[in-house]
């Protein structure tokens, strides 16, 4: 993008799961997006890391962490949040020096009226909580198929689509969310960990999943000045 050309303007822009570290992670097309905005809030949406092991981060991965670091010096009048998913357990402390971010178990804000909440959704994920070694093995499976499948992931997303156990965890996690953000009075919830991008409404909530980044299209939720949020795919051929 060429200095003359306006960015978009929006309040905030919400991403989750980039996995950074892992090989299906797509950290240059992630700082592409920002960049094609003007917005005062930035929430990384947990999983942003794939795992602890930081020698597997490449130099794309660190240009993105180095920019997610600008965006959060004061002087650009930029939020930037961190809520931490399942993948960035125990990483909290390391990003607070790291990159000077706090890091959320959970995160609220207010406005136009409404309660908002963002939580990346593991907490609501029964079979994840019960069975880790599984879940482990199942999601290094699918991102070997990932890794080997054609540019544009036509055989991962086939696998997706044909799921009834991705399509039952898709709608799992949203009716703990939607259950969750009634007891918390909150009007609006926004998860992840899923990767599968979803809008729901139910109790008078509205719930929104942001997908992930390690798919093609990749997807993000931008919300307006007004407060109305939109999931955008990227990506696409």
């Amino acid at each position: 993008m060429s200095a003359e050309q306006k960015k978009d303007e929006v309040n905030t822009i919400i991403i989750s799961d980039i996995h950074l570290g892992s090989e299906v992670s797509r950290p240059k097309e992630v700082k592409q997006m920002l960049q094609r905005y003007d917005f005062k809030r930035l929430i990384l949406l947990g999983d942003i890391f794939d795992d602890l092991n930081f020698s597997r981060l490449k130099k794309e991965h660190w240009n993105l962490l180095s920019y997610i670091r600008k965006l959060s010096n004061p002087d650009t009048k930029k939020k930037v949040i961190w809520v931490e998913g399942n993948h960035d357990e125990g990483l909290s402390e390391i990003m607070s020096h790291l990159i000077g971010i706090k890091v959320y178990k959970e995160y609220y804000w207010i406005s136009n009226g409404k309660k908002y909440l963002a939580i990346h959704g593991h907490q609501f994920d029964r079979f994840l909580n019960e069975n880790v070694f599984i879940s482990n093995i199942a999601s290094f499976i699918y991102s070997k198929v990932q890794k080997y499948d054609r540019e544009n992931q036509s055989v991962s997303r086939f696998i997706k689509r044909r799921s009834k156990g991705w399509l039952r965890l898709s709608n799992k996690v949203a009716d703990g969310a939607i259950k969750y953000a009634a007891e918390n009075e909150a009007n609006v919830i926004f998860c992840g960990h899923t990767h599968q991008t979803l809008y729901k409404k139910s109790m008078n909530i509205e719930y929104f999943n942001s997908g992930c980044w390690t798919d093609i299209p990749s997807s993000f939720i931008l919300i307006d000045n007004e407060g109305n949020p939109e999931i955008l795919l990227t990506g696409q051929e």
